[in-house]
């Protein structure tokens, strides 16, 4: 009886500054849900992470360096009413998270994550997407930018700890 292995190739949609970055897949998310733990104040449940993973693979993004995960991105999507101010509903989605350790800050590492999540959004036919941030996160907010997105809202106390965060919205 001949037996065959299965081999999982983890396809890298983009080389930069000795990093890959790729699709994340069930064996990453220990070290998702780590780095999430050492450099992020909001945390998710184990369960969030995997519904996430299998519903929404195309933007769920990870950096990966000297064959580590550096950082990642996790998003979502839904239907509602749209931002734009388009009538009825449309697909949107939701950049849920998006988190690098520290000291691979600054590198594009977070441009280049946000770009394949809404490359892969774009993929699940979304219209637009919308996330939340906290007000005080200059750096993400200044990331955004680039996307040509919008301050939508100001959401108070939007976090547990009790800070305000801005929605942000993109039209595709």
């Amino acid at each position: 009886m001949l037996q065959f292995q299965v081999v999982l190739m983890k396809e890298i949609l983009l080389e930069h500054n000795g990093s890959i970055f790729r699709r994340c897949t069930p064996s990453d998310l220990i070290a998702v849900k780590e780095i999430n733990m050492k450099a992020s104040p909001d945390h998710h449940s184990d369960y969030v992470y995997e519904v996430l993973l299998a519903e929404c693979s195309e933007a769920f993004i990870v950096a990966e360096k000297d064959d580590q995960i550096i950082g990642y991105v996790m998003c979502a999507t839904d239907f509602g009413y749209s931002n734009f101010k388009k009538s009825g509903l449309v697909k949107r989605g939701h950049i849920v998270s998006l988190t690098l350790l520290e000291e691979h800050r600054g590198n594009w590492y977070g441009k280049i994550l946000v770009d394949e999540a809404h490359k892969g959004l774009k993929e699940k036919q979304c219209d637009e997407t919308y996330m939340e941030v906290r007000c005080s996160n200059n750096g993400v907010l200044a990331l955004h930018q680039g996307f040509g997105t919008k301050i939508k809202q100001r959401l108070k106390s939007y976090y547990r700890d009790g800070e305000d965060a801005y929605k942000i919205i993109i039209k595709y």
